[in-house]
């Protein structure tokens, strides 16, 4: 079954909603240098995380400028896991993971060196980056090549990158990843999500390989 990771979480209701849905993780976004509404303090991010019930993911996502700014930020904010997007190398992602009690997500795009950075995380999320390296751009990645290009790494593989309830399926039918991540995709407006889409969202991933099944509709 396809895991699903809603992102840009920036207050309790929408966590609780994503829950509600069946999402398999949510991601906080804190210190990033790029404008994004999702964007939220570690004190903020921390009552998030720590209202995130058992058997759901908590994941902090960030931009570090280096190993030892991850590690204290997740120091500060407790999550499950940390995703780390473009700023790290792959020989700084796998000190990032040997430093942490924490499962090490990187998170980049089609282009990087996708088997370097899946041999040091315990997952690659392959999404469409700004220049600066950030993402939710609300863009989509070309699903044919990314299912080739990921073809033959070890681990798990997220894609993300502008998948919303009306295609959420299709991109998990074409690259049969082991997750999705969304965040601009299932929002209301400001970086507040939309929970309807949240439910659509989630329902449509987990039919993405059962094309006999009818998805949800947002």
């Amino acid at each position: 079954m396809t895991r699903v990771k809603i992102c840009g979480i920036t207050n309790g209701a929408d966590r609780d909603a994503a829950v509600r849905a069946g999402a398999d993780a949510v991601g906080v976004i804190v210190d990033v240098p790029v404008e994004t509404p999702r964007e939220t303090d570690p004190g903020r991010a921390r009552d998030i995380v720590a209202g995130t019930p058992p058997f759901v993911t908590s994941v902090l996502v960030t931009m570090p400028e280096s190993v030892q700014a991850a590690v204290t930020l997740q120091e500060r904010v407790g999550a499950a896991a940390v995703q780390v997007h473009t700023t790290l190398d792959p020989g700084e992602v796998g000190a990032l993971g040997e430093r942490l009690d924490a499962d090490v997500l990187a998170a980049v795009g089609p282009g990087a060196d996708l088997a370097a950075y899946a041999d040091a995380a315990d997952a690659v999320l392959v999404d469409s980056v700004e220049e600066s390296g950030g993402g939710g751009t609300g863009k989509t990645v070309d699903w044919e090549r990314t299912r080739e290009a990921v073809s033959g790494l070890e681990g798990p593989v997220v894609l993300a990158g502008g998948l919303t309830p009306g295609n959420v399926a299709a991109a998990v039918e074409t690259v049969e990843p082991y997750g999705v991540d969304t965040a601009s995709g299932v929002e209301r407006t400001d970086g507040r999500k939309d929970h309807d889409a949240v439910r659509a969202f989630v329902a449509n991933a987990r039919r993405g390989s059962s094309p006999d099944r009818e998805g949800v509709s947002a």
